[in-house]
Order: structure tokens, then sequence, then C-alpha cells
């Protein structure tokens, strides 16, 4: 009966021409947009910003007045972090570079890029309201400035997620890629990064990321074996420029470009073999060996081009502010894979206190949904894993700070959605034929809830959870503690969320 009223819903939404999943997604995303929080505070989000506040208002990358202006506005409120970690002066790590004499910034610049148009309209906006009679002042430091970044980065989530989705529908349908693209959402990290924490990079590098994927896949339904690297030159120029910016976004995603390398060496290997043994070479791919080595070349070499394109406004921004095309060496001194092992590679995963699984038990599911979706296009489960394994190593190399204390989740990982939700789906779509989609919801509800419950304590109710999670009590925390205290503040959670948060500083 479920099923048969499901597949009507589905056939009159395809009359009326709308993606009932798309539908689901926004309507999510508008129903908790009130509860969001636009607000830069922490050490992090002040250096992403002033990339392009800095650019657009001063023309320069000298972050003295910006590292000022959040510092003081972090010590109206007892919060000295800021200047601790951007402007007060330790003999063993300057904060200046004594080559160029400008102030370090560690973020990566392409958040910034993607913020900079909002930004511009918001200055924009300001201007005409103050011609007008308005006093907000037109310095990028205001509120409209920090608003338009932030929902900039919100909306970035929801085109991700609708990109998400729309590639979980190819293998899963609509329910299961709605469902499971809802659910890897709510109940893991991203929802944080997407309200809470907002002008932070995770939720721009998982929209580049997701739309990677898309250009990557291109809409063909075949198996990915039967279509290898077949591809105009425009798109791998596109291609290029995305996984380009991906990576300037967050550096650590350059390593998902595994996915195409791994793609393209295996369509090498089969046009070779296909030029030298035509009778057994043409069982995979429906293109002729010659030909095909010479676009899949002349694409790789367009998407290289492109990349590196994309590259350079990192590597000028390396060479002003450091003095050499490359990062400061505070962030590749944190790296300690001796020996090509990632010492903390499974803890980043099962770690009781920090790893990804339990904070995010729908992760797990995902990365197992892969079997499914393998059953499908056994090369595209492989290349997701690879990437996801890829991102995993890397963090796992990170010797001081893997297990990420201080922040909400394990958030190094939050860019593999896409591969957690394809996952997922094509599980969710397999279990479906065999208990129906009550089981699922209620699942997912769980998850949902896991996932709230440690948001709350995380922000209000329990805030030793920084550091990592406490399972001493945690159950009566979660389901007796959070559900009386959210209640009990339900007025300022709705209304009055400056009250909620440590500095009290939206």
């Amino acid at each position: 009966m479920m099923l048969v009223l499901t597949n009507r819903i589905q056939q009159v939404w395809f009359t009326l021409r709308v993606d009932p999943g798309m539908v689901v997604l926004v309507l999510v995303f508008l129903v908790l947009l009130p509860l969001s929080m636009p607000r830069i505070y922490a050490t992090d989000e002040v250096q992403y910003y002033v990339y392009a506040r800095s650019l657009y208002f001063d023309g320069d990358l000298d972050f003295s007045n910006d590292y000022y202006f959040f510092a003081t506005e972090g010590m109206k409120h007892d919060d000295p972090a800021i200047y601790n970690a951007l402007l007060r002066h330790r003999d063993d790590d300057p904060p200046v570079n004594p080559i160029t004499g400008l102030l370090r910034n560690v973020a990566p610049i392409g958040s910034a890029l993607l913020w900079l148009p909002a930004i511009i309209l918001a200055d924009g906006g300001v201007r005409l309201f103050n011609a007008m009679g308005g006093t907000i002042p037109a310095d990028g430091f205001s509120w409209p400035y920090i608003h338009a970044a932030c929902y900039m980065s919100a909306l970035a989530a929801l085109a991700g997620l609708l990109l998400t989705y729309r590639l979980a529908r190819r293998w899963s349908g609509v329910v299961a890629a709605t469902l499971a693209t809802v659910t890897v959402w709510l109940a893991s990290p991203l929802v944080f990064y997407t309200y809470i924490a907002m002008p932070l990079s995770h939720a721009p590098a998982f929209f580049l990321f997701a739309l990677f994927l898309t250009i990557w896949l291109h809409g063909d339904q075949r198996p990915l074996i039967e279509r290898l690297a077949q591809r105009p030159w425009y798109q791998w120029m596109l291609l290029g420029l995305v996984g380009g910016w991906m990576t300037i976004t967050r550096e650590q995603l350059g390593l998902l470009l595994l996915i195409p390398a791994v793609e393209g060496l295996i369509a090498y290997g089969l046009l070779v073999r296909a030029w030298w043994q035509p009778q057994t070479g043409q069982s995979q791919m429906e293109i002729e060996p010659w030909p095909g080595l010479r676009q899949l070349f002349v694409g790789h070499a367009v998407f290289l081009g492109s990349f590196g394109l994309m590259l350079l406004p990192q590597l000028m921004t390396y060479q002003i502010l450091n003095g050499r095309p490359m990062p400061a060496t505070i962030v590749s001194g944190k790296l300690e894979a001796s020996g090509g092992i990632s010492p903390h590679f499974f803890d980043t995963l099962i770690d009781p206190t920090h790893g990804a699984f339990f904070w995010s038990p729908i992760l797990f599911l995902g990365l197992v949904g892969l079997y499914w979706l393998a059953r499908s296009d056994w090369l595209l489960a492989g290349l997701l894993l690879l990437g996801f394994v890829g991102q995993t190593y890397l963090n796992g190399s990170f010797g001081t700070t893997w297990h990420l204390s201080g922040a909400f989740g394990f958030r190094r990982l939050l860019e593999c959605t896409p591969i957690f939700v394809l996952g997922l789906a094509a599980l969710f779509a397999w279990l479906q034929q065999r208990v129906g989609y009550v089981p699922l919801i209620l699942l997912a509800l769980a998850c949902i809830y896991w996932n709230a419950g440690l948001i709350a304590q995380w922000t209000v109710v329990r805030t030793p959870l920084r550091m990592g999670l406490i399972w001493d009590d945690m159950f009566r925390y979660q389901f007796v503690e959070v559900p009386r205290q959210v209640v009990g503040r339900l007025s300022d959670l709705l209304f009055h969320r400056c009250r909620l948060v440590q500095n009290q500083q939206c």
C-alpha cells in the first residue's frame, strides 16, 4: 500500500513537471533557515572572510586592519581567541612573515572567491540605502556583508544537495535519493556548517565537489566502464576549472582528482589494448582506439591547462603572503605520514571520542551502501571509494590535529557527502524492496535525532563535548537533558540565539 501511494505521488509530481526530491530539499532548507546564525567570530572564519573584504575594500592582502577589527570585537565579549591566534607575537611562531612583512593567513582563497559576488551585491545595497538616508557602515565589516557571505555559503550547501540528489536519483530512484540526501545532510555535521558555523569552507567545498562529479559523469546513464573519459573538450575545461576551484577552497580536496586520474589510466589501458588486440578491445569501450587515444590526450591537456589556470589565484596569494608560491610552513608541518603510512587513518573513523562514524553513524551506512551501488556500476563505486580513502588517508596524516577537538563532528569529511549519499541511496533502494520505506524513515529519523542532540549538547547543553564525545551519561543527555533544556530555552532558540553562544556575538 505504501509503495503504491509513493508511486502515485511521484506520477502526480512528474505530471506537473516538478521534481519532488528537489522540492523537498528546498522546503527543508527554507524551514531550517530561520535558525541560522550568520556571524564571523572564530579564527578560521576570519581568515577565510578577510580575503574577500581586503581585496574588495582595500585592494591588498594586508590583513592588519581586518584582524584588528575582529580581534577587538572578540575582546569586547571576553574572547581573546582571534587576537591570540592572529595578532599576538610569539618568538617561536611569529604572526608576521619576516620576508613579506605581512600577517599570516593559512586559509585558502577559494571560499572568498565564491562569497565575493554576494559581498559586492551587499555593498551596492548598503550604498543605495545610505544614499537614501541610512547609516550602515560601507566597510565590509557591518552586518550586511557578513550576512551576504554566510548566506552565500548556505546557498552553496543547498546547491550541493540538489546536485547530489540528482546524481543519486540516476541509480536509486526519486524516493530513495531524496531520503538519502536529506538524511545524510541532517544526520551529519553538514547541517551544522550550513546554518551555525556558516562562514567556513565546508559548504562551498561540498558544492564544488558535487558540481565536479556532475560534470565528470555528464548525464550519461551508461555504466562508467562503457564511456570512460569520453567527454568533449569543453567538459574537460569545466572539469579542470571546477577541480582547481575545489582545490583552492580546501587543499585536501586535490586528492579527489584521483577519481578522474584513475579513470584516465584505465581508459588509456583499454584503448592501448584495443589498438594492439582489436579482436578483444571493443567489448567494453564503444570508441575506436586511435581516435579515442587522441581525444583523451587532448582532453587531459585541456583539463590540466584549465586546472593550472584556476590555481593561479592561490599561488599568487601564497607568493604575496609567504614570499613563495607555497603554503605557510605551519600548514605543511602538521602532516606526519612517514613511510607512506597515515598514522591515524582508522582513528579518524572509529575512535570512540573523535571518529566520524561515532559522531555520524549514517556516514558508515553510506559507505557500506557503495556495495549496492557497485551492483549497478562497479567502476563508479570503486572510484568513489578511492576518493573517500584518499581523504581519510590525508586526514589521518595530521599528527597533532587529526582529532579536530573543538570542532563539531569530523568536519574534514563533509566534502565527501556526495559519496555517502550515493551509497546510502543505493542501500535504501535495495532495502525498500524488502522492508518498505517505513523502517527506513524511522532509521533516518533516529540518525537525525542523534545528530540534533549532539548539536544541542555541543552548543549549550554540555559544552565539554566540544573536545570530543563524552560517553559517560551520553544517552541520558541525548534523551532527557537535551529535550528538557531545548524546551526550556525555546524562546532563546527561536528569537534570541545570541544568548546561546559563548561570546554572545552575532
